[in-house]
């Protein structure tokens, strides 16, 4: 009996485990992660555990190829469509109010936009952030009752290609000689990229390096942004230096109960941000990424690590208003964990004069939204920790020295919630053809013999 063993319990993985117990797969198998079950997992835990972190913070689905990663390129427009359609049905078959799942498209982008910023525009689904624990409550039970098997709050230390093993942290005695798969599908998520990266260099994995992704979680008042929320809830702003090699983006856009949400991933504070759908948690406020893709930095995640390191003050990330608005509050009542500065100056003193570009953006947003002045804040800083991602083939996302070794989500640079669990979808739907492919063969064998 075939058994597939799934690292890491994000959108990606538990979307694969699903469409192959969906389909009466009939091999084991076993989801690993390093957090905690959805009946255990703290709200304040957002980095690991059942959902990962989008899943368990972050309620928007966006429907659109162009946004969160390049599903596309390996299998083509309209089946990436159709992948996201079963990512969106998930959430909406787990959601104990799968009626308020709602859509926003839109499709003209206004004149004011225009003279400063590029303005995407696609489809979102709204699912809601406060429903997310029970999601991933009714979830679990699915696949519990289901015959998934869960290891929770265990770090897998080394995985051998070779041998087919996974090897775990010391401490979990069962399994402490390690995890025989016949099927690998590798889903670590934002907290197991340097993991990742290791497994890449100690294998020779070839790679197609990425870019830097860095920046900042920009807050303000909701009202100096509305007459763009009217248009586009999640609003994407951009601009592009192609002769620098730098493009901007406003990224996940949270508003009317807005909160920020400080990640602490390798040791490090980061920034990110989530809305509350219950009227109670209201605060009026926005808050989204201004995030920064840098081309041509070399080796762009130890980079971006040490760019990281340089925005701690007192084992903390930063926080800098000119008006000086002091931090918000968490949507548990607590400050988001800061230091406040001064200035900018911290910023430039971590990514050098690539900060200007930032400086920019937010100069040119108080030119189109005239009444936000310096009625805002930045914490520093956001980031999206991208390792050189591996080559891997088109048809089943398999490595390609590895075709037993299934790479998904964050560690082939998906960038959200969708495209992550389209790429789950995508391994286990390619799994259940080739699994019935080896079943009519060996009818065939039988049959001939």
């Amino acid at each position: 009996m075939d058994k597939v063993v799934i690292v890491g319990a994000g959108v990606a993985g538990i979307n694969a485990a699903t469409k192959l117990v969906d389909n009466n797969y009939k091999g084991q198998i076993t989801i690993i992660d390093m957090g905690k079950d959805p009946y255990n997992r703290l709200p304040e835990e957002v980095m690991t555990g059942m959902l990962g972190a989008g899943g368990w913070s972050d309620g928007k689905l966006t429907y659109h190829t162009e946004v969160g990663g390049q599903l596309s390129k390996y299998c083509g427009e309209e089946k990436a469509m159709e992948l996201f359609d079963q990512v969106i049905a998930n959430f909406k078959r787990f959601h104990p109010k799968p009626e308020e799942v709602q859509c926003s498209d839109p499709q003209a982008e206004p004149e004011f936009i225009k003279p400063h910023f590029g303005l995407k525009l696609f489809p979102v689904w709204h699912v809601g952030t406060d429903y997310l624990h029970e999601i991933g409550k009714n979830w679990y039970n699915y696949l519990v009752d289901s015959g998934v098997e869960f290891i929770w709050e265990t770090k897998v230390t080394d995985i051998d290609f070779e041998e087919q093993i996974v090897k775990f942290e010391d401490g979990y005695e069962p399994l402490v000689e390690g995890l025989r798969y016949d099927t690998l599908i590798f889903g670590v998520g934002k907290s197991g990229i340097d993991f990742g990266k290791a497994l890449a260099e100690e294998y020779d994995l070839p790679t197609e390096p990425k870019a830097v992704q860095i920046g900042v979680r920009f807050e303000a008042p909701q009202k100096h942004f509305q007459k763009l929320i009217d248009i586009s809830y999640d609003f994407k702003l951009y601009r592009k230096f192609e002769d620098k090699g730098v493009s901007l983006r406003s990224f996940c856009t949270n508003n009317n109960a807005a909160y920020v949400a400080a990640e602490h991933t390798y040791g490090d504070y980061s920034y990110n941000g989530h809305a509350k759908k219950d009227e109670a948690f209201r605060n009026d406020m926005t808050n989204f990424g201004i995030l920064m893709e840098i081309r041509g930095i070399d080796k762009p995640f130890d980079w971006s690590r040490e760019a990281v390191k340089k925005l701690q003050i007192d084992g903390k990330g930063t926080f800098y208003s000119p008006s000086h608005r002091v931090p918000s509050k968490t949507s548990e009542g607590d400050y988001v964990k800061c230091e406040v500065v001064n200035s900018m100056d911290t910023l430039y003193d971590a990514l050098g004069d690539y900060a200007l570009y930032i400086e920019d953006f937010i100069e040119d947003m108080k030119k189109v939204f005239p009444t936000l002045g310096n009625d805002w804040g930045i914490y520093m800083p956001e980031v999206k920790y991208l390792s050189p991602e591996p080559l891997v083939n088109y048809d089943n996302l398999s490595l390609t020295k590895y075709d037993n070794v299934h790479f998904v989500g964050d560690a082939l640079s998906a960038r959200g919630i969708t495209v992550s669990g389209a790429q789950g979808t995508y391994v286990a739907e390619n799994l259940l053809k080739q699994n019935k492919n080896e079943q009519e063969r060996e009818i065939l064998r039988v049959q001939n013999n």
